[in-house]
């Protein structure tokens, strides 16, 4: 009997890490698909990076609105779920269109390549080390969830108000650290079966990612500036 329990332990020990593992494999096919989605998103939107710059509040405004009431509502219903992440992520990659046009611009195209290259090589560490720390980082939410709104109301006031470039770069480097915090506490509530729907987990890494790469891009235009 004691045997027949434990290969019964095992057995259902071995069916959970399999469920976990495809779960991940799901989600990780998502996001580099959500990439591609903002990829297309900009190059498409690309030679109208004019009207993109004056519409830029209407899009972010339907981002949002996609973000937290398409994807919510979308919850639970395949196909529908998909549309509203390749949504999104097609309207993020429009409004990345006047940053990566002013780069383009400049004659500094080069520097969204690096960029890119530096935030999937950060992102990819964080995630390997959440997947193998022992550590649990589930206390995490909280606090990091504090620190955004902080940042947030930060970068607004200073966006319509101070016009500080010190500050600019403090939040910027800010946004980086957090996010990078935010990639191992979603990676490992990924791991530990927190999300119900891999497009749920999908997004939560994709928002990481994003906010990770233009904060590097910004970065990059700064120190590699001229002036």
């Amino acid at each position: 009997m004691a045997l027949q329990e434990r290969d019964y332990i095992a057995q259902a020990g071995y069916a959970q890490e399999s469920a976990t593992v495809d779960f991940m494999k799901k989600t990780y096919q998502l996001l580099a698909a959500s990439m591609l989605t903002a990829a297309l998103g900009a190059y498409l939107t690309m030679p109208f990076a004019m009207q993109v710059m004056q519409m830029r509040w209407v899009i972010f405004g339907a981002e949002l609105l996609v973000l937290f009431f398409g994807l919510s509502m979308s919850r639970g219903k395949p196909g529908l779920n998909l549309f509203m992440l390749f949504l999104f992520t097609f309207l993020t990659g429009v409004s990345l269109v006047p940053l990566l046009a002013m780069f383009i611009g400049m004659g500094k195209g080069a520097v969204i390549g690096n960029a890119f290259l530096m935030t999937a090589v950060l992102f990819g560490a964080l995630s390997l080390f959440a997947i193998n720390s022992k550590r649990d980082y589930a206390h995490w939410g909280k606090g990091l969830f504090i620190t955004l709104i902080v940042v947030i109301v930060a970068s607004l006031v200073n966006y319509f108000f101070l016009h500080s470039g010190p500050l600019h770069l403090v939040i910027t480097a800010g946004v980086i650290l957090l996010f990078g915090l935010f990639t191992i506490y979603d990676t490992q509530n990924i791991a530990n079966g927190a999300y119900d729907s891999p497009v749920d987990a999908a997004v939560s890494l994709y928002l990481d990612f994003l906010n990770m790469f233009t904060s590097i891009l910004q970065l990059l235009g700064i120190f590699g500036s001229d002036d």
